[in-house]
């Protein structure tokens, strides 16, 4: 048992609770925001759940997904802009619910929790077929090209599930204004997938290879 893992783990996740919770309910002034308290079960039930599984199971997969820190300065922007798209549409959202700026029909916050819950399972099963995933772009000696499963649909089947879950989110807070901040993600992430195949292409055997293989990077048969 790696005690030191398990603390960063809880850590990590015990700051990711109070932070969201600071971001969503501070400025929406209302501790029993129904919405808000949706959101936080549905992000942290099954992180909870899926962090124990990876710390018995796949301990290094855990400790690789606790690297956050990026060396390529270019990634270092991307991780800035994405923090500041965070923040703005989690506050948004409370100050939306605060003063009901606007509002979304029942209906779509319920799709938008089916929405995060399907995009959380098809994380769940990337991180399941590539044991590489790391949350900053590197190559290790060990490495290997991923062609099957969601990556032979797909390079990037982790950022499909990422965008899936970043759009759900303000649709699930109910809140038109985030959802149109959260748009923001999309050039983020295509600048991110840009330069991670840039790095692939020069570092890690095969990956040329894969990518005539396989042609789209984000959604089949668009991009």
């Amino acid at each position: 048992m790696d005690n030191k893992l398990l603390k960063d783990a809880i850590i990590k996740f015990v700051c990711g609770v109070v932070l969201i919770g600071v971001l969503l309910f501070l400025p929406a002034w209302d501790i029993k925001w129904r919405n808000g308290w949706i959101l936080m079960a549905i992000l942290f039930v099954p992180m909870f759940f899926a962090g124990i599984v990876m710390y018995k199971k796949a301990p290094d997969l855990l400790r690789s997904r606790l690297k956050a820190k990026e060396t390529q300065s270019e990634q270092k922007d991307v991780i800035s802009y994405s923090g500041i798209m965070f923040l703005a549409a989690f506050v948004l959202a409370g100050l939306n619910h605060h003063f009901g700026w606007t509002t979304l029909p029942a209906w779509i916050v319920w799709a938008g929790v089916v929405i995060f819950l399907l995009a959380y399972c098809l994380f769940g099963e990337v991180l399941r077929e590539n044991r590489y995933l790391s949350r900053t772009i590197e190559v290790r000696e060990d490495q290997e090209v991923v062609s099957t499963g969601l990556y032979g649909v797909v390079r990037h089947p982790m950022y499909t599930a990422t965008v899936l879950l970043f759009l759900a989110m303000p649709l699930v807070l109910g809140s038109w204004p985030s959802f149109i901040i959260m748009l923001a993600y999309i050039p983020i992430i295509v600048k991110r997938i840009k330069n991670e195949e840039q790095v692939l292409e020069e570092e890690l055997k095969g990956y040329k290879d894969y990518i005539e293989k396989v042609r789209y990077r984000l959604i089949p048969y668009i991009w």
